[in-house]
């Protein structure tokens, strides 16, 4: 299993695809740097920068930055998310501060993103931009209400931005179910139980959600659309 996660994975198969890549991180530099020095070893092109995507005017920073290094922007791939465990049925427990964080992380962080590359996609009539939601946004159920409200919320982002960028940009997202990240470390066992309630019987892996992301990306006739990638799990 891979406790690195989907960014990680995500990187480095758009670097071996030949993008250069710039690895967002907010508070995990070690982390960040850790993927680009594995995609440098594997002969691509990455660096590290620093942006809280809840705040404007990182994102608006971080992009600039970017683009006055390598020209512009081609393709943004929205992984931040954040969560809470708390369990569903406790309202109480899902405070204001926790609908805020989540939602100033989980959708307006993904908006400023998006935005902040516009202008550079539009410039060149081309751009792809993929935003990594969850089947908690589609049955409702997760880590939270917080949580599983502000993916759905990730999801019809998704499709009024493919209207509102059309035809230049595409849009597109992906919900996985369970992926073997670090939000299961400590619960492995949990994870493992879910196995056989899965069509597939298999959890996936950040390489299986990383790979259909780059499809997305290629796809140039296919926007607005979310692909679920769950094993089956909502079937």
């Amino acid at each position: 299993m891979d406790y690195n996660g989907i960014r990680k994975a995500a990187s480095m198969e758009l670097a071996k695809r030949g993008a250069i890549v710039a690895v967002n991180y907010s508070r995990s530099q070690s982390e960040a740097e850790e993927t680009v020095e594995m995609i440098q070893k594997a002969g691509g092109q990455a660096f590290a920068i620093q942006a809280d995507v809840s705040r404007n005017s990182e994102v608006q920073d971080m992009i600039q930055a970017i683009v006055n290094t390598h020209g512009t922007v081609d393709i943004l791939v929205n992984n931040a998310s954040i969560t809470q465990h708390i369990p569903m049925d406790d309202l109480e427990a899902a405070t204001e501060d926790i609908w805020d964080e989540l939602y100033a992380v989980n959708v307006k962080g993904m908006f400023f993103c998006a935005r902040a590359v516009v202008p550079f996609m539009k410039k060149s009539k081309a751009g792809a931009i993929v935003n990594v939601g969850s089947i908690a946004g589609l049955t409702g159920a997760g880590s939270s209400m917080p949580y599983a409200v502000s993916k759905s919320a990730v999801h019809g982002l998704t499709k009024s931005l493919a209207h509102a960028l059309a035809p230049d940009i595409r849009v597109s997202g992906v919900a996985p179910g369970a992926v073997a990240t670090r939000w299961w470390a400590g619960r492995e066992e949990k994870m493992k139980s879910m196995i056989g309630s899965l069509p597939l019987q298999y959890i996936a892996e950040p390489d299986d959600v990383a790979k259909l992301i780059c499809s997305l990306v290629e796809q140039e006739s296919l926007t607005g659309q979310i692909i679920t990638i769950d094993s089956g799990q909502t079937l």
